[in-house]
C-alpha cells in the first residue's frame, strides 16, 4: 500500500501511525498512547493536532483516500485502450496489492467504519466520502464498457462501481476471519468472471 512521505511532522506522523495501527488492532482498540508511541510524538502532540481520537479517525480516513487516491490514478491499468479491460485490470491490480498480513492489505476505512457506524458519526461519513469516491473513478470505464458492448443494462455504472467495492470489503472481512489473503484473491476472481459474464461475448480477453 502507499508509503508515507518522508520526514514527515508530528501531524502526519500520527496519521500514518494511525494507518497501520487501526488496522492491525481496529478503532476501539487502539488508544491515543499507542498512536502517540507509534508515531513517536508526544501527547501534547496528539491533542495540538487533534482533539480528539474522533477527530483523528476523520483525519486519518481522508489521509487514506489522498494516499490510496494518488496510488490508483497512477496504477498501469489506465493505459488499456479498451475501457472493460481497464475494470478488469482494475481489479487484478487490487488483487496484486493483496501482500503481507492481513492489516498490510485491508483497508482503513472499512475497518473504522465497520465498528464506528453508529458511535461516530463523522467517522462514518468520512469512511463512506471514501469508499463512494473511489468507487466514482470507476463509473466513467463502466458506462463506456456498457456503451461500447451496447447492453441496454437495468443497472447503472454507479450502482456497479459500489458493489465492486462491496465485495472488495467483504473479502477483506473474510481475510480477517481466515487470517490470510487468499479467500480475498478468490473473491476478486470470482468478480472478474461475473464482469466477464455481465459484460457478455467479447469480455474475456482483456490485454489490450
Amino acid at each position: 500500500m502507499p508509503k508515507p512521505a518522508t520526514r514527515p511532522d508530528a501531524r502526519l506522523k500520527l496519521l500514518d501511525a494511525a494507518l497501520s495501527v487501526i488496522r492491525a488492532k481496529g478503532y476501539t482498540a487502539t488508544s491515543v498512547d499507542e498512536l502517540c508511541a507509534t508515531a513517536g510524538v508526544t501527547k501534547g502532540a496528539f491533542f495540538h493536532h487533534f482533539k480528539s481520537k474522533e477527530e483523528l479517525g476523520v483525519a486519518a480516513a481522508n489521509h487514506w483516500s489522498q494516499l490510496t487516491g494518488a496510488l490508483f490514478a497512477a496504477a498501469p491499468y489506465h493505459a488499456h485502450p479498451d475501457p472493460f479491460a481497464r475494470i478488469i485490470g482494475y481489479l487484478e491490480f487490487r488483487k496484486a496489492l493483496l501482500r503481507g498480513g492481513v492489516p498490510e492489505f485491508t483497508c482503513l476505512v472499512g475497518t473504522m467504519v465497520q465498528e464506528s457506524y453508529e458511535t461516530a458519526p463523522a467517522i462514518r461519513e468520512a469512511c463512506n466520502a471514501s469508499i463512494s469516491a473511489h468507487a466514482a473513478t470507476l463509473e466513467a470505464d463502466i458506462e463506456a464498457a456498457i456503451q461500447v458492448r451496447g447492453l441496454s443494462a437495468e443497472w447503472s455504472a454507479a450502482s456497479l462501481a459500489l458493489h465492486t467495492q462491496a465485495v472488495l470489503q467483504g473479502a477483506f472481512i473474510l481475510a480477517k476471519a481466515r487470517g490470510g489473503a487468499e479467500i480475498a484473491a478468490d473473491s476478486i476472481d470470482h468478480l472478474i468472471r461475473y464482469l466477464r459474464l455481465l459484460f457478455g461475448p467479447g469480455a474475456t480477453d482483456h490485454q489490450p
